[in-house]
């Protein structure tokens, strides 16, 4: 071996001894501080009730969603094996994003992979540098990023301050700069949700562009199900909404809908996540289709839904009011109350800084459709014993 070549391999070593020292540094901190993330194996006809995932309606054990999906499969097969671009948009996916746009009522969409690329483009390909962004301080990471990738100026609100919210547009002044607004219906970590009339009303005097996430209200709100915005009576108002496929509607990807054509062109020929990425399986698509069949052929289900969800909190002094099948329980240790409740027979979300500030650790209890009231009880007194 030549002298470069040693050089160049001692080079190597060198950087790959450096990278690697760093990172167990840094893992072995997060490790001190208790932060540090594992993965848990979730196996098949596991005995526990499981209030931990987003399978909101538990559409994704349906028969009719679960045989929709097989038949694409053996339609289509396993894979879209292609980007949408190339030819990995299919008939399965047009038919989705048809259904998803007379539901909605909105004229224009797009399906993406995730939620998070979803997010991750509109909100780094819509605003562009000079322009204001206005967000709720508890808006999920993957706006943020998106944002902070845009150039834009971000300025956020408190969290639900609707008050707040009309100041900055006030002082927000006007000029050639766009103004966002960028809110969730039902925040993730919170299961709470902003006043959408009164955001309506803000967007009619201040004429801001408005994009909403309706991911965990999709099934649960609205008399067809649609989300909150449906309920409340806004969608006409809001410029983008992104939606999800794979909570409530028990199936995987995500959807955008506009009311604006060219912020769907747009974002077809700049966003990355969509252009450069092997698109979405059919078999996702038909099954997210089928699961919309199933919630707007039951319009009574989002009233017992809301109103199981408040029952549930009544019982639990420690949870806040509201109706969302999010319920946070405050607790000091997430993950000892966690596995308590595990080996009570409970499974339940451990969340935890850095995805929620210091001193707000919490138990994030989903709520889902096939639970009944005789469980309702059980399920609140083993986590005040756990609290105890």
């Amino acid at each position: 071996m030549d002298q470069a070549a040693m050089a160049h391999g001692t080079a190597s070593l060198s950087a790959s001894s450096l990278l690697a020292e760093r990172l167990a540094a840094g893992l072995e901190a997060r490790r001190l501080q208790g932060l540090q993330r594992e993965l848990r194996v979730r196996q098949p006809g596991s005995h526990v009730l499981d209030l931990s995932n987003n399978d909101y309606l538990r559409l994704s054990q349906h028969p009719e969603v679960k045989a929709a999906a097989i038949a694409a499969t053996e339609q289509w097969g396993c894979s879209s094996s292609a980007s949408p671009l190339i030819s990995g948009y299919t008939a399965a996916h047009e038919s989705l994003l048809e259904t998803l746009k007379a539901w909605y009522g909105f004229s224009s969409g797009m399906l993406w992979n995730t939620g998070y690329a979803a997010n991750q483009a509109v909100l780094s390909q819509l605003p562009q540098r000079g322009d204001l962004v206005l967000a709720d301080r508890l808006i999920h990471n993957s706006m943020i990023n998106g944002l902070l990738a845009s150039g834009a100026r971000l300025q956020r609100y408190r969290h639900l301050d609707m008050a707040h919210l009309e100041e900055l547009l006030s002082n927000a002044g006007e000029g050639e700069r766009a103004v966002f607004v960028v809110t969730e219906s039902v925040f993730s970590m919170d299961g709470d949700y902003p006043d959408l009339r009164v955001m309506a009303e803000l967007k009619a005097r201040h004429g801001f562009v408005w994009i909403v996430d309706e991911a965990h209200a999709i099934g649960w709100y609205g008399k067809s199900g649609s989300g909150l915005a449906e309920a409340i009576g806004v969608t006409g108002h809001i410029d983008v909404l992104v939606g999800t496929l794979g909570k409530g509607l028990g199936s995987m990807g995500a959807f955008t809908l506009f009311h604006d054509d060219a912020l769907r062109r747009h974002l077809l020929n700049h966003a990355g996540e969509f252009i450069y990425s092997t698109y979405l399986p059919p078999a996702c698509a038909v099954a997210a289709e089928a699961a919309i069949g199933l919630v707007r052929a039951e319009p009574g289900r989002c009233g017992r839904l809301c109103a199981l969800s408040r029952r549930f909190r009544g019982m639990l002094p420690a949870a806040p009011a509201g109706d969302s099948p999010i319920v946070p329980v405050p607790v000091d240790d997430p993950v000892e109350a966690a596995d308590s409740l595990r080996e009570r027979g409970i499974l339940a979300g451990a969340v935890r800084p850095p995805t929620v500030p210091e001193d707000e650790g919490r138990l994030r209890v989903s709520l889902h459709a096939d639970l009944t009231e005789s469980e309702l009880q059980p399920i609140a007194a083993a986590i005040k014993e756990v609290l105890a």
